[in-house]
């Protein structure tokens, strides 16, 4: 498990506007540190307002706020194997979001969830490089699309083979999915759609 000068390093890697951030880091054991990453400049100014005004300070310290392009990430060598754990809640379709938005709306295609879908993949990718052995990384979208949950899900397995186990995720609400599991807003009483699937990294043979 990578380490700091003190505990483990935890990647949080689409991590705007901050509120899963702000639940990671305040589950931190002592001596782990986050890295808080948002590629868009202008979201990664909002995150870091949120965690300045919603952390305590002996919190925040451990909690570092960088800028670079996750699905890169992982072409540095130096990099790989580095987090002992990896949040991607990756952009995504969010259907909810364009249906209620009619600026978002008009700008819809079908080709976006395709589009979307390798964006996912090529970040979920990096993430489970970027990923230490025995590692934890959870894979989250809000979107209802297969192709951009299961579709992405499965192509990691298929990559990475046995390397890459899946741990599915236990919550009460939802149902699961081939790979994950996924809150959908029919049978949640209006939550959702939020789909969550869990790997595990096997340690290197």
């Amino acid at each position: 498990m990578p380490k700091n000068k003190n505990g483990a390093v935890i990647l949080d890697a689409c991590a705007a506007p901050g509120g899963k951030t702000l639940v990671i880091a305040s589950q931190m054991e002592k001596g782990t540190e986050l890295l808080a990453n948002e590629f868009s400049s202008q979201r990664r100014r909002r995150l870091a307002a949120v965690l300045d005004n919603h952390l305590p300070s002996e919190l925040r310290d451990r909690v570092n706020v960088s800028g670079f392009d996750a699905a890169a990430e992982a072409g540095k060598k130096s990099e790989r194997d580095r987090f002992a754990a990896v949040l991607l809640d990756a952009p995504c379709s969010s259907e909810r979001h364009v249906i209620q938005n009619k600026t978002a709306l008009k700008k819809w295609t079908p080709a976006r969830p395709r589009f979307l879908a390798q964006r996912e993949w090529s970040l979920l990718s990096a993430a489970f490089l970027l990923l230490a052995p025995e590692g934890s990384l959870v894979y989250s979208t809000c979107s209802l699309n297969p192709e951009e949950n299961d579709g992405v899900a499965g192509r990691l397995l298929k990559k990475y083979g046995d390397a890459c186990i899946v741990d599915r995720p236990v919550f009460p609400a939802g149902e699961d999915t081939e790979y994950g599991r996924i809150i959908l807003p029919d049978s949640s009483q209006g939550a959702g759609p939020l789909y969550v699937a869990r790997f595990l990294k096997k340690l290197h043979s």
